[in-house]
């Protein structure tokens, strides 16, 4: 069992991209064409191991994760029932996969999904937002006793690296902002706002000069003399005070620092995006992942719709059309799909009967998540919900195919990192706690 900390020396997640398998066969062309037999070989060599057995594969680097807050409509997204008695307003379109057919709000993101693993059965015991958005971000259900880490802190405290800016981040987070959880405040998500405005506190009010004679101050007088006579490891398991300072303090004369400025992208790439602040979160997440950034949150919410559901879901679905499509595509373009995992999705979905309001309220059986990228297949479609409506005291789960439990999505991701969530590790009040309880879906990973 692995004792528990704060890891502080880790400063960053690894930053090291390797060559994807898209860039090899590149290569191997133009070795062909050339006529160089010898590199050719040395290319077809490296194209074999990456495509060898599960342990020689490259391993996933980064993960970006689209957080629709409040609960997206599966019916209005991603799995759409078109003239039923469930369906409502909304209607299905062709998509750039064979046979699969998508909500006609997303005709953006119907052009990828060629690239994405579609799962239609995700399922839930939590029915309530706050409870719901705990369970689908740390894997784990709430529990009185502790709080767990989200995806991303356990992604960070598990990997190393050697960046000058946060390992991770949320972008225009609201209410329940991602956590360290008993791994530590250190793991929590630095939260930032819309990119297009300047990251507060960042810029000194003082002169370069004035700012190392106060550190220089705060170092020699005030920490020492604060540490005098207590434990020797305060810093790394107590207060954190002076390595928060130092982390602070590099982040504010890094240069990585630029990769939140999205106006450094040409006019033509931003307007790919769209002109949102979920827009602009996206495009930052693409530069912050250039930057050996680990996880990456950007939340898009009101999707809460229990009245005038079509009509609300129809604005969320607007800004997350040409988002996740500008997002998907770029990732493509700079060979980074291959490394990083996108995840997009909420809490729960809506149900499939439209209340009195014209509204749907909350579905945690059969709802929907797609993801792109890394190791997962491409051009797949996994479970499948009926078009017919669940009757007074009926199981849900009778009419839903394949599901596949929120803790299973999380064993599968921490998966294609290289981590073994089975491990146990030790928290501050020494409980011993594997970092998922869920199981891998090799359904969903592979060609």
């Amino acid at each position: 069992m692995e004792p528990l900390n704060d890891d502080i020396a880790r400063a960053g997640c690894n930053s090291f991209r390797s060559m994807s398998r898209r860039t090899l066969v590149r290569s191997a062309s133009a070795a062909a064409g050339m006529g160089l037999i010898s590199g050719w070989t040395q290319v077809a060599e490296a194209i074999a191991n990456a495509k060898g057995s599960p342990d020689s594969q490259q391993k996933a680097k980064s993960l970006i994760f689209l957080w629709m807050q409040g609960g997206p409509s599966q019916l209005e997204t991603f799995d759409p029932h078109p003239n039923t008695k469930i369906g409502g307003e909304t209607q299905s379109i062709a998509t750039s996969l064979q046979d699969l057919k998508i909500s006609n709000l997303l005709p953006r993101t119907a052009e990828i999904m060629h690239l994405g693993t579609l799962v239609r059965s995700m399922v839930s015991k939590e029915g309530d937002h706050e409870r719901a958005s705990y369970t689908m971000k740390n894997g784990w259900r709430p529990d009185p006793t502790l709080v767990h880490p989200s995806i991303g802190a356990v992604l960070c405290h598990q990997t190393s690296g050697n960046i000058e800016i946060p390992r991770h981040i949320s972008i225009l987070s609201s209410q329940w902002p991602a956590r360290g959880g008993y791994m530590g405040a250190a793991q929590d998500a630095f939260l930032v706002g819309d990119p297009r405005d300047p990251i507060a506190n960042l810029q000194s009010p003082i002169d370069k000069e004035r700012v190392q004679k106060r550190l220089s101050d705060l170092q020699q007088i005030v920490e020492k003399e604060f540490r005098r006579g207590r434990l020797k490891d305060l810093d790394e398991v107590r207060t954190m005070q002076q390595s928060s300072t130092l982390r602070a303090t590099r982040m504010m004369s890094s240069s990585q620092i630029k990769a939140f400025q999205i106006a450094e992208e040409t006019k033509q790439t931003q307007e790919r995006f769209g002109d949102t602040p979920f827009g602009r979160g996206c495009l930052a997440a693409v530069r912050l992942i250039e930057q050996g950034v680990s996880c990456v949150e950007v939340e898009l919410s009101g999707w809460d719709t229990h009245a005038k559901n079509y009509f609300l879901q129809s604005g969320r679905c607007e800004i997350l059309d040409v988002a996740l499509h500008g997002l998907v595509t770029e990732l493509e373009n700079r060979d980074l799909l291959e490394s990083t995992i996108v995840v997009c999705g909420g809490e729960f979905g809506r149900t499939p009967q439209i209340n009195i309001a014209d509204g749907r309220d909350h579905w945690p059986t059969g709802f929907s998540t797609v993801i792109f990228g890394g190791p997962f297949r491409r051009g797949f479609v996994y479970g499948e919900t009926s078009h017919e409506a669940v009757t007074r005291g009926e199981d849900p789960m009778m009419r839903l195919k394949n599901p596949v439990p929120i803790e299973d999505l999380h064993a599968t991701l921490l998966s294609t990192f290289g981590i073994d969530f089975s491990k146990e590790l030790q928290t501050p009040i020494g409980r011993p706690l594997v970092l998922s309880q869920g199981k891998i879906r090799p359904e969903l990973l592979g060609s």
